[in-house]
This record gives structure tokens, C-alpha cells and sequence, in this order.
């Protein structure tokens, strides 16, 4: 009768420990999956503003003589950008080439404020509106996908997930974050001196 006990005790604390790895393993894979669709929802975002570049950068072109480099470097960036394609893997380099694009489209809204004509102009002000709400869904979906990052992050360094993570391959993701350059105070004398 003791045996039997000890065989069932065996049994047990085992069939736990299945179904505790089981559950692990699942939560994982939800969350890597989870990781996956915040990336695809900001790669339908970013695809948007890759859309929306040439329209700003064609009504751009016909005031801005002297941005024709910036304009240029747009278009090499928003053209490696979609070349990279929508897969997760090409992740981080999506990431560079946000920065980039994102950087250099600040420059030229800026320098849009030097051409009374191009501010005027309804097309381009509505473009620029379009183009800030893009932005703003871009932000949104960055949320998401760092939320989603932050969860996976959690699971793959926290025991005992962190022992199946490691066992398939599961890694933590990098966060969208902002360039160093975009941490830096903005000084509203700059552009008035500009003028």
C-alpha cells in the first residue's frame, strides 16, 4: 500500500510538472507571437509614412532648390526601408532605418518653415497633417510593440520560463527607443533666427 501511495506521489508531482512546463512553453510562444504582431502592426505604420514620403517630398521639390541632398537621402533610406520587406528578422535594421527616416523627415518639416510658399500651399499642408497623424500612429504602435517587448523581456530572464527560453531559442527583443539626438532640448531661438 505504500508502494502505491509513493508510485501515485510520483505520478503526480510528474504530471504537475508536465502541465507547469506545458503552460511555460505556451505562454511563451503567445508572447514571442505577441512580439511578432506588435512589429507587423508598426511595419503597416511605417509602411503608411513610406507611402506618404514621395507625395511630401514631390511638392517639397518644386520650392526647396537648396534641400535637394536631404530630399535625396530621403528617398535612398525610404527605398532601403522598403526593401528590407516586412519579415521580423530584418527587425533591428527596421529599427536603424526608422531612426533615420524619422530624422530626416524632422529636417525637412523644418526647413519646410523657411518657404512661406510651400507652408501655404493646401497640398503640403495637408500632407504634413497626414503625415503627423501617421506619426502618431507609429508612436501608438511603438507602444504596443514595447509593452509586448517588455512582457517577452520578463518571461525569457525570469525563472523558471527563462530555463524553456533557453532551451528553444526564445530571446528577449530590442525596445523601439529614440535617438540620443532626440533626447536634446529643442530651442525655439533657433528657428527664429532662421527666419
Amino acid at each position: 500500500m505504500e508502494l502505491n501511495f509513493g508510485n501515485n506521489l510520483f505520478g503526480t508531482i510528474g504530471g504537475l510538472l508536465l502541465f507547469g512546463s506545458y503552460f511555460l512553453y505556451a505562454g511563451l510562444i503567445q508572447k514571442k507571437n505577441k512580439v511578432q504582431e506588435a512589429f507587423a502592426s508598426i511595419d503597416v505604420q511605417l509602411k503608411k509614412r513610406y507611402d506618404l514620403i514621395p507625395n511630401i517630398l514631390a511638392i517639397a521639390q518644386k520650392f526647396m532648390e537648396h534641400e535637394r541632398s536631404l530630399i535625396e537621402d530621403i528617398t535612398k533610406l525610404r527605398t532601403q526601408a522598403m526593401n528590407l520587406g516586412n519579415e521580423y528578422s530584418n527587425i533591428d535594421e527596421k529599427i536603424d532605418l526608422d531612426a533615420q527616416i524619422r530624422d530626416k523627415m524632422k529636417q525637412i518639416m523644418v526647413a519646410v518653415e523657411n518657404y512661406p510658399q510651400l507652408k501655404s500651399d493646401q497640398t503640403m499642408v495637408v500632407a504634413m497633417q497626414t503625415y503627423n497623424e501617421v506619426e502618431e500612429h507609429i508612436a501608438a504602435a511603438r507602444r504596443f510593440f514595447n509593452a509586448a517587448a517588455l512582457d517577452l523581456k520578463n518571461s525569457v530572464e525570469i525563472f523558471p520560463s527563462s530555463v524553456i527560453a533557453k532551451m528553444l531559442n526564445i530571446k528577449a527583443t530590442e525596445f523601439f527607443t529614440i535617438e540620443e539626438n532626440e533626447r536634446q532640448s529643442v530651442s525655439a531661438a533657433e528657428f527664429f533666427n532662421k527666419n
